[in-house]
């Protein structure tokens, strides 16, 4: 039975939401300042050529339209297939926080924050913005648990955040029922913007600092050429393009299918309701804090003298938008709203009367039920897409609002200098591949918005959409016996149980079940052995007449000798860590290289633009899918395997980092002498066909010597031990290699050829050092000068090098 405010809400609700197809931007919603006013050049004018392409005139699209334009760029264009905002944007909350639970995408949030408050002078555009902060409540025990945890985080950051007592929550929201509220984590300079106005003065300033926003300009057609560049066609005229940027929101999956890319992203209903004036918001003499009951699941705000409240419904109830997946966006839709579904939100009204009880009594003036477009996780996908060459994307924005001024500031960066400014591979585009089937990523959509508010726990794992087709040989052999954890796709065992312990997902901020058996693991490893599923690591095979050029440029490292391994490092040309892997030579200019499991398809594609960009004569396949490995690892290991292979196995004979093609009883495998627990130990790396043959002989043969699992979690304790990196932990983008603890294997002396025009006729000894800035780092180069091809003298110069790790001796030979 509904309470009777509820049942005033649902009346009103049903007579005064807005139908869809209703055109228009409800000022009672957003709060736009007024109509934006293009130059009428907008209309008339056109290019033929532009460095950077932009397509979709949301938010996001606009905002690194601004960016690019203001960094300094040229001939930036923005196309938009009807007029600026018609999408996700015009409809959005806008709500503004400093807070997100990770750690860099806070760089995100504060930049554009920082933007915002500056945006309207710069601009001369009115923004609405309010900053009156947020409160997050806490009304369970575990929720205050995870407000410590992320206020161990906080130190990371310049923004103030702290948790507050139930008495200062009072006193900031005064319209709290606080019966339930135990804490509250208080980020002050939180609030919220008017998105279409924020939209128009993004707009008005890439338009002040040179760039082209075109519209109604609908792209039609996008040709890449040889070269690189693409062709890009509307009706109102081509243009050549030297990239494209993805920035069209909900219709980013047609315009990647454009280019035969499916983009895994789905459409989701989002509902949100602003009520009248309430005399006890009038009454108050400041703003009130925007309010995030988590328990509750929704969001609320004040608008105007009235309030703005929001819900993110279970993913049992929440509605996603099928007939635009099956069959695209309907050609026409823009500015309009889906019909509202007051059932599916009455028992998040209920709940939030029951924490702001003045809602009990307050009319409603609008219903917003818009297409909001969700990445499998939530988070955007944002920068270079790995196979197709200089195409971006900014796509799968959830919360486009907070994140845009950031994430234009963060592309704008990249476009421009070459590399992120900072890590975000939880944004890459490339951590899905062709195993995200739109099964899998509406499954998640699905979960992912529903838990929308749920505690977020250290080494939390959700299950919607698993298993997908990307399964180890092993995992119908292991999965009743152990904890899986997802790793791009694939399942890979975390712990495994023993008769008569807890086998349940427990996440905790405390110690949890898998403590006692990842230890038991542990000792399993050091004192006896152990064996791995390790399939999951990203497996590319290069060769080529020019493959050991192409490494020796990619890698800080030396290229290993024949039948050796080494780790090596893909260095920025800042000299930041950009991945980690293994090099093994297999043959005269044959190569598998290994990476983790999340940075697959992230290596690759920097690997294939440096392929290209060089012009190197190389074959690069990724084989991730096609080989099975298991891991060996413990003191008694050799002595298992040797049972089962005629290779000799000795130390004389195979050393720590070599690597051999041989046989494990019959059972064709690649066999390199590492293990990253620390122990002696192989990683066998063999057809995907052949796991479960390869592991029972395995596990077979180490009876005697007491063999056993080992999962992931029990593998980073012993690597954290021996103290050995992790990419991504120790080290990432935002670390040079000398910070992470990485100079042994960065040679600063190796040798590199690499040609350098001089212009004649200038003398060697007047060649000044902004020649030699730039991502050569570590290299000698050979100095041609077009004036002396004929018996060119050639001679020695000691200099000093500018690189990413500060000055360098360097050779010059001329």
């Amino acid at each position: 039975m509904l309470r009777p405010g509820a049942q005033r809400l649902r009346g009103i609700l049903l007579r005064s939401c807005r139908r869809r197809g209703s055109p228009g931007r409800p000022r009672s919603v957003c709060g736009q300042e007024g109509e934006e006013k293009p130059p009428s050049s907008a209309e008339t004018q056109w290019k033929d050529r532009a460095e950077t392409v932009i397509i979709g005139g949301g938010c996001v699209g606009v905002s690194l339209a601004y960016h690019l334009a203001k960094a300094g760029m040229k001939d930036v264009v923005l196309l938009e297939k009807s007029e600026l905002t018609a999408g996700s944007t015009w409809h959005a909350a806008g709500l503004t926080t400093y807070f997100h639970p990770g750690i860099n995408l806070k760089k995100i949030h504060y930049d554009s924050i920082k933007l915002y408050e500056k945006l309207e002078e710069e601009t001369g555009q009115v923004v609405g913005f309010h900053q009156p902060g947020s409160i997050r409540l806490a009304t369970t025990p575990v929720r205050v648990d995870e407000f410590k945890y992320q206020m161990t985080r906080t130190g990371w950051h310049a923004t103030e955040q702290c948790i507050i007592e139930p008495e200062k929550i009072q006193e900031m929201f005064p319209l709290l029922n606080m019966n339930k509220v135990l804490a509250g984590l208080y980020n002050p300079g939180d609030g919220h913007i008017d998105p279409y106005s924020l939209t128009m003065a993004l707009a008005a300033g890439a338009r002040k600092y040179g760039a082209l926003l075109k519209y109604p300009a609908p792209v039609t057609s996008l040709k890449p050429r040889s070269d690189g560049t693409w062709d890009v066609e509307t009706p109102q005229g081509s243009m050549r393009a030297n990239r494209i940027v993805n920035a069209a929101g909900f219709w980013a999956r047609e315009v990647g299918k454009i280019i035969g890319l499916e983009h895994p992203l789905i459409p989701v209903q989002h509902q949100y309701v602003v009520t009248s004036t309430i005399p006890e918001v009038k009454a108050l003499k400041r703003e009130l804090p925007v309010l995030r009951d988590l328990e509750g699941s929704y969001y609320l705000r004040q608008e105007r003298d009235g309030l703005l409240f929001g819900p993110y419904e279970s993913q049992e109830k929440m509605k996603v938008q099928d007939s635009w997946v099956t069959n695209g966006v309907p050609p026409g839709f823009g500015k309009e709203l889906f019909e509202s579904d007051l059932d599916r939100i009455m028992e998040y009204i209920e709940i939030a009367m029951e924490m702001v009880p003045v809602l009990k009594n307050a009319d409603i003036i609008n219903v917003v039920n818009g297409p909001i477009t969700y990445s499998s996780d939530i988070l955007p996908m944002v920068g270079p897409h790995q196979g197709v060459r200089n195409y971006w994307v900014a796509i799968g924005f959830g919360y486009g609002i907070i994140h845009a001024g950031g994430v234009g500031k963060y592309l704008s960066d990249w476009i421009l200098h070459g590399e992120p400014p900072f890590d975000l591979i939880e944004l890459d585009p490339n951590r899905y591949g062709k195993w995200t089937t739109t099964q899998y990523t509406e499954a998640k959509a699905r979960e992912s918005y529903g838990f929308n508010n749920i505690v977020g726990y250290p080494k939390e794992e959700r299950f919607a959409g698993r298993p997908t087709q990307r399964v180890s040989g092993l995992y119908r052999s292991l999965e009743s016996k152990c904890s899986m954890g997802f790793h791009a796709g694939w399942e890979q065992p975390h712990w495994f149980y023993k008769p008569g312990q807890d086998t349940q997902y427990r996440p905790s901020f405390r110690r949890t079940n898998w403590f006692e058996p990842v230890g038991s693991e542990y000792k399993q490893v050091m004192q006896r052995v152990g064996v791995i599923d390790l399939t999951p690591f990203g497996k590319f095979n290069i060769k080529g007449r020019d493959s050991i050029r192409l490494l020796d440029r990619l890698f800080a490292n030396i290229i290993p000798k024949v039948g050796f391994t080494n780790i090596s490092h893909m260095l920025t040309p800042k000299g930041r860590v950009y991945a980690e892997l293994t090099v093994s030579h297999q043959c005269p200019g044959e190569f598998l290289l290994i990476t983790g499991s999340g940075s697959e398809l992230h290596d690759l594609r920097w690997i294939e633009e440096e392929a290209v960009k060089g012009g190197y004569d190389v074959e690069i396949k990724n084989i991730t899918d096609e080989f099975g490995v298991l891991g060996v690892a413990g003191p008694r290991a050799r002595k298992i395997l040797q049972k089962l292979t005629s290779e000799d196995l000795s130390e004389d004979v195979f050393k720590f980092l070599q690597t051999k093609s041989l046989k494990i009883s019959n059972i064709p495998v690649t066999a390199i002498r590492i293990s990253y627990t620390g122990e002696l130990g192989w990683e066998l790396y063999h057809r995907r066909e052949d796991s479960v043959a390869l592991y029972d002989m395995i596990m077979n043969a180490g009876q005697e010597e007491g063999i056993d699992n080992f999962g992931t979690y029990a593998m980073n304790a012993l690597r954290l031990e021996k103290a050995f990196r992790a990419w991504g932990s120790e080290m990432n983008c935002d670390t040079n290699p000398l910070e992470a603890g990485l100079e042994y294997f960065v040679k600063l002396n190796k040798s590199y050829q690499q040609d350098v025009r001089v212009p004649a006729p200038l003398h060697p000894c007047q060649i000044h050092d902004t020649y030699f800035h730039g991502p050569l780092n570590f290299m000698n180069f050979r100095i041609s000068f077009p004036m002396c091809t004929k018996n060119r003298a050639r001679f020695d110069w000691n200099c000093i090098l500018s690189t990413g790790l500060g000055p360098r001796p360097c050779s010059l030979k001329l």
